[in-house]
């Protein structure tokens, strides 16, 4: 391999992403344990036996010798799944109104496409409809809440092509962004390419905003958004 080759394991991940569990937290301002049983699945004992909960979707990187990777799709929909449990929507619901988008939209991650984005609810309310559970109930005592979720969820969303494309993760603002084409999806500076958190820790070892702005000839004010978007993420 020459000092230009890149390995076939990272171009094979261009334009999809790449996030360890404990990365996908930090974005997602949520805790890695979280994020493996959503995605890896998990175990509990219930009247002296053990159960397997799957994983609410086979992730985009394929899980091997238990390691967890996950793709910018699946990260875009575990913001919807995050956001609707913090809503107050059970786990149980939000996997069987997947299940049922998935088969409506046609798509393996129906949460990040142009389709969920106009007929969220409707998706919801209707894969609940059909099974006639309780569960319908709870959901509809909350159905106020879905409007608002989806719609707060999809404002700082970019979407080609009827699918999501890139997140703008700092207050929807446009001087940052993750997009899979680039960094393999960390966040870097939209127009210049530059990681946040390269960009943050230039200016606490310098001390100077404008220093590192003439540095890495990123505008000031993209390194300040960075400097303040590392600090939210580093926020307990």
């Amino acid at each position: 391999m020459n000092q230009f080759s890149i390995p076939a394991t990272s171009m094979a991940l261009f334009g999809i992403g790449s996030y360890t569990a404990p990365e996908a937290a930090r974005l997602l301002k949520t805790r890695p344990q979280k994020i493996r049983r959503w995605m890896a699945g998990y175990s509990y004992r219930e009247g002296g036996e053990v159960r397997r909960m799957p994983p609410l979707w086979r992730t985009q990187i394929p899980v091997m010798d238990d390691h967890l990777e996950i793709g910018f799709r699946d990260l875009v929909e575990l913001r919807f799944v995050k956001a609707f449990v913090e809503a107050g929507v059970g786990l149980n619901v939000v996997r069987r109104c997947l299940d049922y988008a998935r088969e409506l939209i046609n798509d393996p991650r129906p949460l990040a496409t142009q389709r969920f984005k106009t007929d969220g609810r409707t998706i919801f309310l209707e894969s609940l409809d059909q099974s006639d559970s309780i569960e319908l109930l709870d959901l509809k005592r909350h159905q106020y809440v879905l409007p608002r979720v989806i719609d707060r969820t999809f404002r700082d969303l970019d979407i080609e092509d009827d699918v999501v494309v890139r997140w703008r993760p700092f207050k929807g603002k446009n001087t940052i962004v993750v997009d899979p084409e680039r960094s393999f999806g960390q966040p870097i500076a939209a127009r210049h390419g530059v990681p946040t958190a390269v960009l943050a820790d230039a200016v606490e070892a310098e001390g100077s905003v404008d220093l590192v702005s003439a540095l890495y000839q990123v505008p000031a004010v993209t390194v300040r958004d960075s400097v303040r978007f590392e600090q939210y993420l580093r926020a307990a």
